[in-house]
């Protein structure tokens, strides 16, 4: 073993994730970038979602009596609450400006989704372990295998019966 720290990168898995390291490097700049996209939806998001709630809530105190007093003026404050908020939610939900928003900021996860991906299979490559998808292929084949299983089992238990109905 060499005392130079560059040897390290040269042996093992590490020389394998040396070599793959420029392809880390690549998706971790694409997930900044989706990051900061996926961030400016999020924002404009949260930020319809406050809008529409506060100018509900305006809408509720100049249409709601001051403070209930008795149990019906409680009921009646319940219902105009939730009628204000459920017409202006209804509004906001079916806007073409909330459902693009809405739409970019899910694909934008998405996309984040596919790079962290991306980055967590180099790393196992590079470790010499499976990736996600050949572990999800095991996990089908291992329940087709159970399920083939205990319909042979159920298949043999038939023909025992019937075999002993007819001793």
């Amino acid at each position: 073993m060499s005392s130079k720290p560059q040897a390290l990168a040269s042996t093992g898995p590490m020389r394998a994730f040396a070599s793959n390291s420029k392809k880390v490097a690549t998706e971790l700049l694409e997930v900044n970038q989706s990051l900061m996209e996926f961030n400016k939806f999020l924002t404009e998001y949260y930020k319809q979602l406050t809008e529409t709630w506060n100018e509900a809530q305006k809408k509720v105190s100049l249409k709601a009596p001051d403070v209930p007093q008795d149990v019906e003026q409680i009921e009646a404050f319940k219902r105009i609450w939730i009628d204000i908020f459920d017409n202006d939610f209804t509004e906001l939900f079916d806007s073409k400006k909330f459902g693009e928003n809405y739409g970019k900021l899910v694909s934008k996860e998405l996309e984040l989704t596919k790079h962290w991906n991306n980055i967590v299979n180099v790393i196992l490559q590079s470790a010499n372990l499976p990736s996600k998808e050949e572990i999800d292929e095991v996990y089908k084949e291992l329940h087709a295998l159970k399920k083939r299983v205990i319909k042979l089992e159920i298949e043999l238990k038939k023909k025992k019966v019937s075999e002993k109905n007819e001793k």
